[in-house]
Order: C-alpha cells, then sequence, then structure tokens
C-alpha cells in the first residue's frame, strides 16, 4: 500500500474514533455512533472532492467507509467498557486534523488550482469533518470555539509549509511529514501551553 493510501486510511480512523468519542456522555446508539464516525471521517474529504468537481474519495473505493465503520464500532464498545479520558479527543482530533489537513493540500496540488488554494483545500478538508461532527453532537464546532487554542490555524500553517516545500522540493515524501508533523505539533503544543489567537472583548 502507497505512502498516500495509508495516510488516508490512518486519518479515517483517527478521524472516525473522534467522532465516537464526541458521541460519549450523549446517549447515542451504535448507530448513530457509526453515523458519527463516519461523517467525521468522510466529511472533509467530501467536500474538497466536491470543490474540485472530482469523483468522491469514498465512492471510488468501499475501503474507507468500511475502514471509519469498522472502526467506529470497535471504538464504541471499547469506550462502554473502558474509561477513555477526555484529553483523547484533543488528540484524536488533532492528528485527523494534521493528516487530512495534508492529505488535502496534496490532493488540491495534483489538480492544479494554484498554492494559495491547496491551502485553502487543505484547510477545508481538515477541519469540515469535525465541524459537521460537533454539529451533529449539539456542539459549537471547535474550528469556531473560543478557548481550544489554535486550531485551524495549524492546519492552515501545516498546508502552508507543506505547499512551500513542494513548490522548492516537489515528490519528496519528507514534505507531507514535515507538513503533518508542522500541524499535529502546532496544535498540540498550543493546548500544553495554551496559546490563541487574539478575540475580541465581551
Amino acid at each position: 500500500m502507497s505512502i498516500p493510501l495509508l495516510q488516508a486510511h490512518f486519518a479515517v480512523a483517527v478521524s472516525a474514533i473522534s467522532g465516537v468519542l464526541a458521541a460519549s456522555g450523549k446517549r447515542v446508539d451504535l448507530f448513530g455512533v457509526v453515523v458519527l464516525g463516519l461523517v467525521t471521517a468522510l466529511g472533509g474529504g467530501t467536500t474538497r472532492d466536491l470543490i474540485l468537481d472530482r469523483p468522491v474519495f469514498w465512492l471510488a473505493s468501499t475501503d474507507y467507509v468500511i475502514n471509519a465503520a469498522g472502526i467506529s464500532t470497535l471504538a464504541f464498545f471499547a469506550i462502554r467498557f473502558w474509561n477513555v479520558p477526555q484529553p483523547a479527543l484533543v488528540v484524536a482530533d488533532a492528528f485527523g486534523l494534521a493528516l487530512f489537513t495534508i492529505l488535502g493540500a496534496a490532493i488540491a496540488l495534483q489538480a492544479e488550482v494554484g498554492a494559495t488554494n491547496a491551502v485553502v483545500l487543505g484547510v477545508i478538508t481538515g477541519v469540515a469533518g469535525g465541524l459537521l461532527r460537533d454539529v451533529l453532537v449539539g456542539e459549537i464546532p471547535l474550528v469556531m470555539r473560543t478557548g481550544i487554542y489554535l486550531y485551524a490555524t495549524a492546519s492552515v500553517v501545516g498546508a502552508t509549509v507543506y505547499v512551500l516545500l513542494e513548490a522548492y522540493h516537489g515528490g519528496n515524501h519528507l514534505n507531507r511529514a514535515i507538513g503533518i508533523g508542522t500541524t499535529l505539533l502546532l496544535r498540540l503544543l498550543s493546548i500544553r501551553w495554551k496559546v490563541s489567537l487574539p478575540e475580541f472583548p465581551k
């Protein structure tokens, strides 16, 4: 399996887990949990593909749906029997954000939409699934919430780093790793050190 395909499936898996964790304590049944997992895992890529007017990625291969549904089911039963700490949602979401951001930017570059649009589509791929997840569970989306530290900003920075690396050293697999690492570290470190953007006063 190629590196991009492994990245895509890992992104789907961790995003599905974040969808299940978001449902914890919301009195959602197994079917609802699987739906949340699917929406979280597939929502960002679906939005990106519709914008690019290309075949939706999970329609081309049922493996993505099977992956998301299977992981969601396993996570549902695991969480019922083991107490999963709340920070697990933040970490799973951070991994999904980082992986999908760079995957989306890479696909946008392949579509030759330009560097700026590739960054935008990377961010959309990274945040849209989580946004839909939060709406479905009745929460203010993370991307719009105060006090959640650098979220979309981490996605923007990571996508920008990746796109710039591709411009100067295109095709190097390290570019993806650096972009993912930048997004993930910025997100997690901002949580650890409570770094956030300025906001309007009340």
